[in-house]
């Protein structure tokens, strides 16, 4: 079965990272890759000269990776990003370290609890690449990293 990779982005351009991993982990595991933003109802990024040049940004980084970027209009991200990911059959999501990271309730433990047969990857701002060693898993046996 392929692998759906699903990589969840802010409107920030350090985001490119998540969207470069995902790409190295569907180019190595011959998956499919997709980019998502849900931006709160009400807000209008167009407005904002910096956060409609990030997703400019990030759109044209994931273009550049083979992917879509879709964004989603809600107010509630969590439920928006478990209702994509189910109805697309998403095997591997890949979010960023969440700031809260120790809350119980933060966006990653709130996924985890929902997604309970999805990979979750939560890269940490500080990883500027995918750790090799957890990369082989998505090789394919005649496969090199």
């Amino acid at each position: 079965m392929k692998r759906k990779i699903m990589v969840c982005i802010t409107r920030q351009k350090t985001c490119e990272r998540l969207i470069r991993m995902g790409k190295e982990i569907a180019d190595h595991s011959k998956g499919e890759l997709s980019v998502v933003h849900v931006a709160k109802i009400g807000t209008n990024f167009l407005d904002n000269p910096r956060e409609g040049e990030a997703l400019e940004y990030l759109f044209q980084i994931s273009k550049d990776a083979g992917a879509d970027l879709t964004v989603l209009r809600s107010d509630n991200v969590v439920d928006t990003l478990v209702k994509f990911a189910n109805e697309n059959n998403m095997s591997v999501l890949i979010v960023g370290e969440s700031p809260s990271i120790q809350n119980k309730n933060n966006i990653v433990h709130q996924l985890r609890r929902r997604l309970p047969n999805t990979e979750i990857i939560v890269s940490s701002p500080e990883t500027d690449r995918y750790s090799k060693i957890h990369l082989r898993q998505y090789i394919p046996l005649n496969g090199t990293v």
